[in-house]
């Protein structure tokens, strides 16, 4: 299936507890989910005691399939992958399972091994981020895996039944502790790589990081790329025992059906992170589904930063004039000349959403601006960097950022990388009010910081476009920077 023929995608998963289809709308660096539906079947339900799969749950999951094969012939995809994992792989009953929906909706389903499950969730962290280094540990409804990732690369992968509907049939809480330490030991010895990092994949992961932001009232709400503190969540995992589970579902916003599961897989997490004894704990919303997205592209998309790409999307779409975020951001090099490449990036990411959110009101338009870009479907950035990314961004628009703002995401980012967003917003304030945000003007037009003076040096034609307004945003940008600033007309 050629990438270049997938205007949009659509993926089933067929998963031990839930039932998904996800079209994406197209193959990018960046995913954009066109749809995304989840049906709680339950099929791996009992499946340790009985060896079939749940007849409740076989029943829902085909009502679930037979819909989406319906939606996906409406929604006019381009191509169509179907996946089955732990529950129809271990199920005496699976390969009838899987004639049963073809027959019923023309849906192929491929069951993947386990080391193909590691793999696919191990593509899909990658997705988010390019040169990932630790381990994915993806926890299912039936399995967990674990997959070893270096510098960008897959290496050992396994799975164990380490799932919380396995785990379920096991009553006696001492012999289901016994085993998950066991099945853990087991998983671990298979792959033994070193964990800098430690990305947490899948719904039950989730839902532990969703209860342990709200535990903490943990200001951002965006799970994908939050970092909770190891200690912090095998605290969240002892609180979940005792919690009611209505309130909790209440705290998560989700299904009351996937609560009663969350006590069982917070004992696993507590026996993986003990085990593994990772630096950094990274929730990952990209799993299995990207995975598959991922598998589809050619090498060179594979390499492109997907934060940056989806910043040239929205720019695209949005922005009065694409195109002159590169503009924007040439223009600032004199400004950002010494900045290390990681930093630099969040820099041209700013240039080219400095404009996206143009036809809102410009009384709410700052405030909009910020939080489009702390809670927008962005990969390759963390918190502190999102964060710093919607400052800038409000700053563009407003004088100065609101305090209750700042004071809200204080944890998150240190005063002086606020300082630092200030600075990249008025700077980028200026740039816009010089040229119109067109193209064509910034290219006349120089910016020069140096012997404690921000001088900016027009020439030929952008010397027209000097004005009040021009001198009035350079000094505000000076004032930021500790200097004067000064105006030179250049033949």
């Amino acid at each position: 299936m050629h990438s270049s023929r997938l205007s949009r995608l659509g993926v089933v998963d067929v998963g031990s507890n839930s039932v998904r289809l996800v079209v994406f709308d197209g193959v990018a660096r960046s995913p954009a989910y066109f749809y995304n539906e989840k049906v709680l079947c339950g099929l791996g339900r009992g499946l340790a005691e009985t060896g079939r799969l749940n007849p409740d749950g076989r029943e829902r999951a085909m009502a679930a399939l037979r819909r989406f094969a319906a939606l996906a012939g409406r929604m006019r995809l381009s191509g169509m992958i179907a996946v089955a994992t732990a529950a129809v792989r271990d199920a005496t009953d699976g390969p009838a399972f899987c004639d049963e929906v073809e027959r019923e909706t023309g849906l192929q389903l491929q069951v993947a091994t386990g080391s193909e499950e590691a793999r696919l969730s191990a593509n899909g962290v990658l997705l988010g981020w390019p040169g990932a280094d630790g381990l994915a540990c993806d926890m299912g409804g039936a399995s967990m895996e674990l997959a070893e990732l270096r510098d960008g690369e897959i290496g050992a992968c396994a799975t164990a039944a380490l799932g919380p509907l396995q785990l379920a049939d096991i009553e006696d809480r001492e012999k289901r502790e016994k085993t998950i330490r066991r099945r853990v030991k087991a998983l671990r010895k298979s792959v033994d790589g070193a964990a800098s990092h430690l990305f947490l994949v899948g719904g039950s992961w989730r839902a532990l990081a969703r209860l342990d932001m709200e535990r903490v009232n943990y200001p951002l709400k965006v799970l994908h790329g939050y970092e909770p503190p190891v200690g912090q969540l095998v605290e969240t995992c002892r609180w979940i025992q005792s919690r009611d589970q209505t309130a909790m579902a209440a705290m998560m916003g989700t299904a009351l059906q996937r609560v009663p599961l969350l006590p069982l897989a917070s004992e696993v997490l507590v026996e993986v992170l003990r085990r593994i004894e990772p630096e950094r704990v990274i929730v990952s919303s990209y799993g299995l589904r990207e995975g598959l997205l991922f598998r589809q592209m050619p090498e060179a998309m594979r390499g492109l930063d997907p934060l940056i790409e989806a910043c040239r999307h929205v720019e695209s779409v949005s922005a009065r004039c694409p195109g002159f975020g590169d503009a924007l951001f040439a223009w600032l090099q004199p400004l950002y000349a010494a900045l290390p490449g990681t930093d630099l990036r969040l820099v041209l990411a700013a240039c080219l959403l400095h404009d996206s959110n143009w036809r809102a009101h410009p009384d709410y338009r700052a405030e909009l601006c910020f939080e489009a870009v702390i809670r927008a479907n962005f990969a390759g950035l963390d918190h502190p960097d999102r964060l710093f990314l919607g400052l800038a961004l409000l700053n563009r628009y407003k004088a100065s950022a609101p305090i209750d703002e700042v004071r809200r995401y204080g944890e998150l980012l240190p005063p002086e990388r606020v300082a630092e967003a200030a600075v990249l917003g008025r700077a980028m304030r200026l740039g816009a009010m010089l040229s119109g945000s067109a193209t064509g003007v910034l290219e006349n037009a120089t910016l020069t910081l140096e012997d404690a003076r921000l001088v900016l040096t027009l020439t030929g034609e952008a010397r027209g476009f000097a004005g009040e307004a021009v001198v009035r945003r350079l000094q505000t940008l000076a004032t930021r920077l500790g200097c004067a600033s000064e105006v030179l007309m250049a033949p």
